[in-house]
């Protein structure tokens, strides 16, 4: 009896313990490879395996029927002797609860047939249509396959077609081009969750005013506050004029008194590869942790594309010298916006930096203004940047990137604070980047497009900003890539109207009378603004020239990765990989940029086991902390990131590099 007890305990352990159930959820979850033969086996396999488990239960629920018969006689037999009264209560109680117990085991053993027998019943049903889902994904993982290899085919027979122009651009980075050809929009148009061109309508409508008619009756001006905007024909040479002098002085006779800066790189090699066959396996996953050649990067780092914000800092000098916050707050929308011009060729991926990885971008004899980035965590990855400029504004920015491979497109979702304080005025402003996505991965011919919203907030006044970036859509009558807002005071009354697109311009014109026009179908009622003609805020720099084989860098982009004396040791420009690429030395870059992500990956695990030690022995852990910057809540957002806590530059003056980490 003993022994065949063990053999019950034992049957019961084998069947709780058993992975045959782990294993049915694991194929139907539909994550795993695609059925084969194997799978088949091991799927009869493992309903086998179920069928027997079936029985080793029934044989349980005979036992505890059996058993618990046996013990219920033996208690009334004790019930039957003579024993003292005491006693005999207390085998009654026993025997009671025995009885309860015999009832709970026969629901319990019931409820569990009841279930096994629906599981019996529909496991074959389960089966089809997981078997049916697999032999689908087989079939739409060949069809993309073939048709990847069907356009790497073709895009080399063009390449090699002597008598053929430039191919044509693709619906997004086409100059002058409003909408692709029917067939190009094909694989867009079934993203309907992205292209609902009604939805980004803009919530207001603009007229623009008579000049003359204005000038004469200033009573009508609801864009005024407290006169500093009555003279707009100031305004006119203010916004034209100035900035045509600030585009002459940054690209020409201030740079010709200093450095002279490489206007060319060697240009891109050209190599295929079938991205598919690295892709595939990568869908839904962060794009950071995904292991990349780099035949899918330029030769710059993430730090150095953040460094491209200031490309256009003119603006931010032209709007340190505003008297009109609203003016000034225009100023820095167009900021805001010119960041992504440089954006609209450049499909390509910059290099992840390592931990502790820096760039410095010293303009202050040029430009006025000094620049330190540096990669202040691994994962999520993330980079703190701090700008000085003397002619009046500071700048500072933690950025985490966050993507998402989804097949079709991957989104790339910048989180984080962008600030920007004015010395004199002391307004501080404060905005978000947008997400940007990247179209095509598959087949076609790979295109930008930025979405959403971008409010910027001035704290100190609370005046505001909004500006909508409307998603690429084929069936749109707008401009592709239209950028439009409002900037209003801190009673919610609009001033200005910002118009323009992100790779071209952005106009600004003065609010001089607003209404409320008729709802529309859907109820949604827009305002009407009255306004002055537009005034040019921003204009984009042409590209140099060969910049399509050159990545399409800008000139600010050509030169950030050129080699300077005296920066610090963690500097991009040191960076081998890079470097390697830059020169078109593609398969040696690939080499040295395993042994550096290997050679992170050994210190990283050498911290984590230096944090167990210091568990272990109860003691704290600090953990990795940033050479340049420290973490502090910042009062106005509220949010704890990563500041510049100084040191860098005097540390280059001295040229006292001992304290940074030996990264490359």
């Amino acid at each position: 009896m003993k022994g065949r007890g063990c053999w019950e305990a034992g049957a019961v352990r084998s069947f709780c313990n058993s992975g045959c159930l782990s294993k049915f959820k694991k194929d139907d979850s539909g994550d795993e490879e695609p059925a084969s033969p194997s799978d088949r086996s091991e799927t009869h396999s493992t309903l086998k395996t179920l069928a027997s488990k079936l029985d080793d239960l029934s044989t349980c629920n005979d036992l505890i029927a059996k058993h618990g018969a046996a013990l219920q006689r033996s208690l009334s037999e004790l019930e039957s002797l003579k024993v003292p009264a005491e006693g005999g209560e207390k085998i009654k109680a026993v025997n009671e609860r025995a009885t309860l117990f015999r009832i709970t085991s026969n629901a319990m053993i019931n409820a569990c047939r009841d279930f096994l027998d629906l599981a019996e019943s529909h496991s074959r049903k389960w089966q089809r249509a997981l078997q049916y889902e697999r032999e689908q994904r087989i079939r739409l993982e060949e069809t993309i396959e073939q048709l990847a290899k069907q356009h790497n085919s073709l895009e080399r027979a063009f390449r090699e077609a002597p008598t053929l122009a430039n191919p044509p651009t693709a619906p997004n980075t086409a100059q002058g081009s409003v909408r692709p050809l029917k067939g190009e929009a094909s694989d867009e148009d079934e993203e309907t969750e992205y292209f609902d061109a009604m939805e980004d309508a803009p919530a207001f409508i603009t007229v623009t005013a008579d000049h003359k008619q204005h000038r004469r009756s200033g009573s009508n001006l609801s864009g005024a506050s407290g006169g500093q905007h009555n003279d707009w024909n100031l305004e006119d040479q203010g916004f034209d004029s100035q900035h045509q002098a600030s585009c002459n002085d940054s690209a020409g006779s201030e740079i010709q008194l200093h450095k002279k800066r490489r206007s060319r790189i060697p240009d891109k090699p050209n190599y295929s590869l079938n991205l598919w066959s690295i892709m595939k396996n990568c869908i839904g996953k962060e794009l950071s942790k995904i292991p990349m050649p780099v035949n899918f990067n330029e030769p710059l780092s993430m730090l150095q594309r953040l460094t491209e914000d200031l490309e256009y800092h003119d603006l931010l000098d032209r709007a340190a010298k505003c008297e009109s916050s609203l003016e000034q707050l225009c100023y820095v929308a167009a900021f805001s916006v010119s960041s992504y011009s440089t954006t609209i060729h450049r499909t390509a991926k910059p290099f992840n930096p390592l931990l502790g990885e820096t760039y410095e971008l010293d303009r202050l004899e040029e430009h006025g203004f000094r620049s330190l980035c540096e990669q202040v965590s691994h994962h999520p990855p993330a980079a703190a940047h701090h700008v000085y400029s003397r002619r009046g504004w500071t700048l500072w920015q933690e950025i985490t990137i966050a993507s998402k491979f989804r097949g079709k497109y991957l989104s790339i979702m910048p989180l984080g604070a962008i600030h920007l304080q004015f010395h004199s005025s002391g307004n501080h402003y404060v905005w978000r980047k947008v997400t940007s996505t990247v179209h095509n991965i598959i087949v076609g011919k790979l295109w930008i497009d930025q979405s959403g919203d971008i409010d910027i907030v001035n704290h100190r006044t609370k005046e505001t900003c909004q500006l909508k970036f409307s998603p690429y859509s084929y069936f749109s009558r707008d401009v592709p890539r239209k950028v439009a807002g409002v900037a209003t005071d801190s009673e919610g009354k609009a001033h200005y109207i910002l118009s323009g697109t992100w790779d071209e311009k952005m106009e600004c014109s003065r609010v001089v009378h607003s209404s409320h026009g008729a709802s529309s179908s859907e109820g949604k009622q827009k305002t009407v603004y009255q306004t002055l003609a537009p005034k040019l805020l921003w204009k984009k720099y042409p590209l140099p020239e060969n910049a399509e084989n050159m990545y399409y860098f800008s000139e600010l982009a050509l030169t950030l990765n050129e080699p300077e004396e005296g920066v610090c040791v963690t500097d991009s420009r040191l960076r081998p990989d890079q470097r390697l690429m830059e020169g078109g030395r593609w398969d040696e870059a690939n080499v040295e940029k395993q042994r550096l992500e290997e050679k992170q990956r050994a210190v990283r695990r050498r911290r984590e086991a230096e944090a167990a030690d210091a568990l272990d022995g109860g003691r704290e852990y600090e953990g990795y902390q940033p050479l340049w910057f420290e973490k502090k809540v910042d009062v106005i957002t509220g949010e704890a990131s990563y500041v510049y806590k100084g040191g860098y530059w005097e540390a280059k003056e001295k040229q006292d590099w001992k304290v940074c980490p030996d990264i490359f």
